[in-house]
């Protein structure tokens, strides 16, 4: 009744509704390709109770991976001496493929053999949602190189009867091994795999093998063999033949994949079974099969613990949509800003229902930001803060929506700002040696804690002048976030002349430069975690920083350290220059005067590392080889080098790139390769993984993708001995035989695919309907009884200022959720349909032993 009193509110309000945008037609979805994204983001914490050495030295040296299947992705820094390492790396990434397991291994890092596996944690992929968003302790389980498996195998079975020369009737079962793929590379290279093909009884073991392939992880086999069925003597022929069960119940196909080792033992690379029953009712039978473990390979003896692993995991799987679906919820999203009170809004009560507000925080400001909508949605929820703060030096310190939008703003916007601004003093702090330490109860033996004082203020005075100089750097969206955060401040506290400055003080040292200083490869400014001795300076350097910015903007001229060693340190900051700086450096940051671009004459740092290219230029004898180079990619040019800070041995402005695309396996028999198509001769790269490739080819693609000339079509191979493999034509100057992959929509300001966003906050909105549910039935009860209930509820949590608005965003946001639903099922069941049980997208999953 409650409800329905509000509807009719609700109807008479004169807010045009949301879902104005027209529908697609029906069938549509079926015409266009709906995009399937995979994501993961989560964080290795730690380890603990690991097996210590045998011996009087028994820590361990380690670092953990992140497989996809057995193809490493990821690897963290490695943590010496312990037993219990603490990694704290955060991690995430776009999963390019599909994949069964995703598994963490923990290795003791050995410098003159391999590396030791000591245990691992394996996830299939269907039990990945039961750990999303929550911290674990795992198990690590035991690796057994039998166990280690990936790939598929394309088979035929087929049942023929024939007649021997002495005239008995007998069986001969063909098994026809077609290909194999996604084997795993062996020691960083594609494999050189062969097969044994099995037939498997009680009293029987007829074993045959296929040819060795060599370098390749995708073979293709295309053998058939033989084997002879033995028959009772009860058989009888008939018109129409049929197999009896008691012939062929216990016999079974085994296929068994190998890595031809040469001079040394061969790998295993896993097995399938196949009862030979599958052809009761059919003469032919054809399907792939995921490989499986080896028989026992997962029935290891009892083993000691190996320990535990912390990680926190959130993988998500995304059916994007083509554009017009989401165009009602993207309005309705885009219009929160708008929204009176900001409360009644779809963005913010999202952030109200979503069980972890982080889970809406980057949708949403990505959404926001790339219709330049942030700015007047973050400036209405922070003055909603600012409504519930009574102290104004605890101004901005809480973790709200307010806080968190402005906190994933600055990561996405901020980045090149902290590269050129922090990267090249934490270069210096994380490749250097010198001891910071001055905590008189962790200074080691022989240290000095006079030169450990100098070292620390050498490194704040250098971090804190290139900070406070950096203005010009700071992107507008920052400054005008500031700006607005400044006047509602000294709105909100008059008669405080310090709140402007502590304000954006709380945001831009605190949860900004502080953060990035005490963390560095969050933000991409190094590649691992630093190890021990580098954070605890970083640490002492950053809390140094952080009470600079607030010291200098707050009232009171004291520190607010608890350790009398940082109180006795910070004495040497206590000048009036250090607080005119910070109020000077605040003032600009937080101006609205329009600021020269610093982009025109400094290009923009996008993305380096360590990969392999196929030599440009002709050598003596002809033969082109592969060599490991560091690549750095800014927004003008794509270079490489010996080694990182080294000239460049090449360089390929970003303006005469032509296309970038995948280059196939066959080409030089190496996986995760692509080309960078330009004006002078293809340059081919192979990345260390596919998660590596994707990311390069998807900077790549987006940072030329303006650029004029850009080729329709390409070839998917390379051109070598005198013509193109693809498509075998002569000509070097051939055009290309393949469509150029789709680019995106050269209006991207920022690097941002909104309809994946928005796809993403679909699926929010649709996991915490229940919650949804309540909030609606709360505005109804607000509306009836005038005010909120007095005990404690399910929904007493709930910002709910205008409940008869409130009410109504929640009606469209159900309408759209509703109508949207439709064609996601539409999908879902074409789908199921489509991909066979059997088929290569959809591979049997055969026994184990």
């Amino acid at each position: 009744m409650a409800a329905a009193a509000l509807g009719a509110a609700a109807a008479s309000s004169q807010a045009p509704a949301a879902t104005a945008t027209a529908e697609p037609g029906a069938g549509d979805e079926d015409s266009r390709e709906v995009r399937v994204l995979q994501s993961l983001r989560g964080k290795i914490c730690e380890a603990k109770n690991l097996l210590p050495y045998l011996g009087p030295n028994k820590m361990r040296d380690c670092f953990c991976t992140i497989n996809l299947d057995q193809e490493e992705v990821y690897r963290t820094q490695v943590v010496e001496k312990s037993l219990s390492p603490f990694f704290s790396e955060e991690f995430y990434f776009e999963i390019p493929r599909t994949f069964q397991y995703l598994s963490f291994y923990v290795y003791d890092k050995n410098v003159l053999q391999r590396d030791l596996r000591i245990g691992k944690v394996a996830i299939k992929k269907e039990d990945l949602c039961n750990h999303s968003g929550k911290e674990t302790w795992f198990s690590l389980q035991p690796v057994d190189s039998n166990s280690e498996v990936q790939g598929k195998v394309h088979l035929e079975l087929k049942l023929n009867e024939l007649i021997t020369e002495n005239g008995t009737v007998c069986q001969q079962l063909v098994v026809h091994i077609k290909a194999c793929h996604g084997l795993p590379l062996i020691n960083g290279q594609s494999c050189d795999p062969y097969a044994t093909v099995s037939l498997v009884g009680p009293s029987r073991n007829d074993q045959k093998k296929t040819k060795v392939k060599k370098k390749t992880s995708n073979p293709q086999f295309n053998e058939i063999f033989y084997f002879e069925v033995t028959r009772s003597s009860s058989y009888t022929r008939k018109s129409q033949f049929q197999v009896e069960e008691e012939d062929i119940e216990k016999l079974e196909i085994r296929i068994d994949l190998w890595n031809n080792g040469n001079l040394v033992q061969d790998v295993f690379l896993g097995e399938i079974k196949v009862p030979v029953n599958v052809l009761r009712n059919d003469s032919s039978h054809q399907a792939w099969y995921l490989l499986q473990p080896r028989d026992n390979g997962n029935k290891s003896s009892k083993t000691d613990d190996l320990g535990s692993l912390r990680l926190n995991i959130c993988y998500t799987e995304d059916y994007v949509l083509p554009s017009e679906y989401y165009g009602p919820l993207k309005t309705l999203l885009l219009k929160s800003p708008d929204v009176q009170p900001i409360s009644a809004s779809a963005a913010y009560i999202l952030g109200e229902i979503c069980r972890d507000k982080n889970d809406a925080v980057l949708p949403l400001v990505r959404l926001l930001l790339h219709h330049d909508r942030l700015v007047p949605f973050a400036t209405a929820v922070a003055e909603l803060d600012l409504k519930d703060t009574q102290d104004a030096n605890t101004i901005f310190r809480g973790n709200s929506l307010a806080t968190r939008c402005l906190d994933e703003m600055m990561k996405i916007v901020g980045g090149h700002y902290l590269k050129v601004t922090l990267k090249p003093i934490l270069d210096e702090i994380c490749e250097s040696s010198k001891s910071c330490e001055i905590d008189p109860i962790k200074l080691k033996e022989g240290d000095n804690v006079e030169n450990n004082k100098e070292n620390l203020r050498y490194y704040v005075d250098k971090l804190f002048s290139t900070i406070v100089k950096s203005s010009m750097s700071c992107p507008t969206v920052m400054c005008d976030i500031f700006y607005s955060l400044r006047q509602m401040a000294t709105q909100r506290f008059p008669n405080d002349p310090h709140v402007q400055y502590s304000a954006v003080s709380s945001f831009v040292f605190l949860r900004f430069f502080a953060v990035a200083v005490v963390s560095p490869h969050t933000f991409h400014l190094r590649p691992h975690h630093p190890d021990a001795q580098t954070i605890r300076t970083l640490t002492l350097i950053s809390k140094t920083i952080q009470t600079l910015g607030s010291w200098g903007s707050l009232s009171k001229s004291k520190s607010s350290f608890k350790e009398s060693f940082m109180c006795e340190f910070f004495k040497m900051f206590q000048e009036e220059g250090y607080i005119i700086a910070v109020k000077k450096f605040l003032d600009e940051i937080s101006s609205t005067e329009t600021k020269e671009s610093s982009g025109t004459s400094e290009p923009v740092h996008l993305k380096e590392g360590e990969m392999y290219k196929r030599a440009q230029g002709r050598t003596r004898i002809g033969k082109k080889n592969f060599k490991k180079r560091w690549f750095c990619l800014t927004s003008r040019e794509l270079t490489y080098h010996k080694q990182p800070g080294k000239d460049a041995i090449y360089t390929i402005p970003v303006k005469n790139i032509l296309a970038v695309e995948k280059l196939e396996e066959s080409s030089f028999n190496k996986k995760n390769m692509f080309q960078v198509i330009h004006t002078e001769k293809p340059l081919y790269v192979q990345a260390n993984n596919c998660v590596e490739a994707n990311e390069w080819i998807d900077v790549l693609c987006r940072v030329s993708r303006c650029n004029q000339n850009r080729l329709s079509s390409y070839h998917p191979s390379a051109y070598l001995n005198g013509s193109w493999l693809c498509c075998q034509e002569t000509s070097e100057n051939a055009h290309g035989c393949k469509p150029c992959t789709a680019g995106v929509p050269a209006d991207i300001q920022i690097d941002i695919d909104e309809d994946r966003e928005t796809e993403r906050i679909y699926s929010l909105f649709t996991l915490s309907l229940p919650k949804l549910q309540k909030m609606e039935e709360a505005c109804g009860t607000i509306a009836v009884y005038q005010g909120p209930q007095k005990e404690p509820d399910d929904y007493s949590n709930f910002v709910i200022e205008d409940s008869v608005t409130t009410f109504k965003t929640i009606q469209q946001v159900k309408s759209i959720i509703e109508k949207l639903d439709e064609p996601h099922e539409k999908y879902r069941k074409k789908r199921s349909s489509s991909a066979k049980y059997g088929s290569k997208e959809n591979p049997i999953v055969g026994k184990t032993s």
